[in-house]
């Protein structure tokens, strides 16, 4: 697997990514955003990105926290035992808000094809990052073929930005893997989520992980699930696979 690092302009300035490229190269290959969670690209996310690429994927791992500048290694397993460095992610996600992003992802998808990712266009997030894949596939629908999400947090929530509330626009296959018990995805948001995506007619699946707690999927994590992980996987790669050939 080739992985570089590359810089993307932005329309609020350059936002450093991990850009990984399949075996054989990416000319012509269908691209992969991987937004992150509320730790930010680290060894663990350019992983999983790296077995994404394996499966015949360029894959895009952006920082989206890039305007706070140089802020350091978040923790994954410590970020929010104290308080001081819970504090400091709360402000860095708040202070990134979904709209940022979607201007951001605009600049993502043409580094995908700028790359030589002509191919169709998929999108997975995990934590935070979970809400900004199914709204991206909002902001751009002619780009856009497939969302994922897992223990994305406030999928249908009250706030304004909530995905839910674009489920109309968008014409991408949804698959939604949610934790068994998950205060930031409470069962009512579910259902809510599951009403407006029907209603939309939008081709989606949203899956419960019983037992398995937000975050299981990302190796690094302190509430890991090796074999719920590899679930995960398996849905991920067939979804991409029945949705993301050109």
């Amino acid at each position: 697997m080739t992985k570089r690092d590359i810089e993307i302009r932005t329309q609020d300035g350059t936002a450093k990514a991990g850009f990984f490229e399949p075996p054989g190269g990416g000319a012509g290959k269908a691209g992969v955003i991987l937004y992150m969670d509320a730790f930010g690209p680290r060894l663990s996310l350019f992983g999983m990105a790296e077995r994404l690429a394996s499966q015949d994927y360029c894959v895009l791992v952006p920082d989206l926290f890039y305007r706070f500048g140089d802020y350091g290694p978040l923790d994954a397993r410590t970020g929010f035992a104290t308080e001081e460095s819970a504090a400091k992610i709360r402000g860095m996600i708040g202070g990134t808000t979904q709209e940022m992003t979607m201007r951001d992802s605009g600049a993502f998808i043409e580094a995908l094809r700028g790359h030589g990712a002509t191919g169709p266009v998929g999108t997975v997030g995990y934590c935070m990052g979970g809400a900004r894949a199914l709204n991206a596939a909002a902001a751009y629908p002619e780009r856009v073929r497939a969302a994922a999400s897992f223990h994305g947090g406030n999928l249908a929530s009250d706030a304004p930005d909530s995905p839910h509330r674009r489920a109309a626009e968008i014409k991408a296959r949804v698959y939604v893997g949610c934790s068994g018990i998950d205060k930031s995805f409470p069962p009512e948001q579910s259902a809510r989520l599951a009403e407006a995506l029907r209603a939309a007619e939008v081709d989606h699946i949203i899956e419960n992980y019983v037992g398995m707690q937000h975050g299981w999927c990302v190796p690094d994590h302190s509430v890991f699930d090796e074999k719920g992980a590899e679930r995960h996987w398996k849905r991920l790669t067939e979804f991409f696979a029945e949705t993301l050939e050109a």
